[in-house]
C-alpha cells in the first residue's frame, strides 16, 4: 500500500460564483456570503469570506460593524481608503495589504476615493481565539520583490516577521509568474489553502485555472503552479 499523500485540487469557476451587482459594487463571493448561499461553500478551513469586489470610483462601503474576524484586503488595481472607530485612516493602493482584526468590535468603512475603479480580494479568516482589542495595519508590497516567488504578506506566524500580523493559524501569500515559468509551494498535510490567479491563466499540478478562478486544495504534497500567461497569484493557506 501506498503511503504518498496525494493532494486534492477542485477548481472553483469564475463564472459559477455567488454574484451581486449593487451598481457601485459589482462582487463575485467564492464562500456563502450576504444574500448568496451555497451549503457547498460556507469555507475552506478557517477561510470564511473570499470576494471578488469591483468597486466604482468615488462610492465605497460606509461605517459598518464587525467583531471576531481577521479581515484582509488586497488591492489589486486602484486604492482603497480605510477608516474605523479606533481613528485610524489609510490609503492602501494596488499591489499593497492592509489587515484589521476586529476583536471585541470595530466599526470601519471603505471608500474608493480614485478617479478609477478600485478591484480587491477581501478574504476574512475565523480568527484562533475570539476578543481582544482591536486592530488596524497596512503595509506596501512591491511586485517586483515577489517575481518568480511567493512571499508571505499577512500571517499568524511569529516566525514571518515582515509580514502584516493577523490572529489566525493562517498565511496570506502574493507572487508573480511569468508565463511558462513556474512556483513551488510546499503544502502541509491536512492544511486548507485557497488559491486565486488575480491576472493570468495558470495550471495547477496540471489543472487549468483562468483568471480570478478558486482552487480549493487539501495539503499534502508539494503544489507546482505554473503560468501559462504573466499571473499574479494570491493563496491563503489555513488550518
Amino acid at each position: 500500500m501506498s503511503n504518498i499523500v496525494q493532494t486534492h485540487v477542485e477548481r472553483r469557476p469564475f463564472n459559477s460564483l455567488g454574484h451581486a451587482n449593487h451598481g457601485w459594487l459589482n462582487a463575485r463571493h467564492h464562500f456563502s456570503f450576504a444574500d448568496y448561499h451555497d451549503p457547498d461553500r460556507l469555507g475552506w478551513g478557517a477561510i470564511r469570506v473570499w470576494n471578488d469586489d469591483e468597486i466604482a470610483a468615488q462610492s465605497g462601503f460606509p461605517p459598518h460593524p464587525h467583531r471576531d474576524m481577521e479581515i484582509i484586503t488586497y488591492v489589486r488595481t486602484g486604492a482603497i481608503t480605510h477608516q474605523d472607530s479606533l481613528g485610524n485612516k489609510g490609503r492602501t493602493e494596488a499591489g499593497d495589504v492592509q489587515v484589521m482584526s476586529a476583536g471585541t468590535g470595530i466599526r470601519h468603512a471603505e471608500y474608493n476615493l480614485e478617479d478609477e475603479t478600485t478591484t480587491l480580494f477581501q478574504i476574512w479568516v475565523i480568527p484562533t481565539v475570539a476578543g481582544g482589542s482591536p486592530s488596524w495595519g497596512a503595509k506596501p508590497f512591491p511586485k517586483g520583490d515577489r517575481s518568480g516567488k511567493l512571499v508571505v504578506l499577512a500571517s499568524g506566524h511569529d516566525e514571518d516577521k515582515e509580514a502584516l500580523r493577523i490572529r489566525a493559524d493562517a498565511r496570506l501569500l502574493g507572487g508573480t509568474v511569468k508565463a511558462g515559468e513556474s512556483v513551488t509551494y510546499e503544502s502541509a498535510e491536512g492544511r486548507h489553502i485557497y488559491l486565486v490567479p488575480a491576472t493570468g491563466r495558470i495550471e495547477i499540478d496540471g489543472q487549468l485555472f483562468e483568471a480570478r478562478d478558486g482552487a480549493a486544495i487539501i495539503g499534502g504534497k508539494p503544489i507546482t503552479i505554473t503560468a501559462l500567461e504573466d499571473a499574479e497569484i494570491v493563496l491563503v493557506d489555513s488550518q
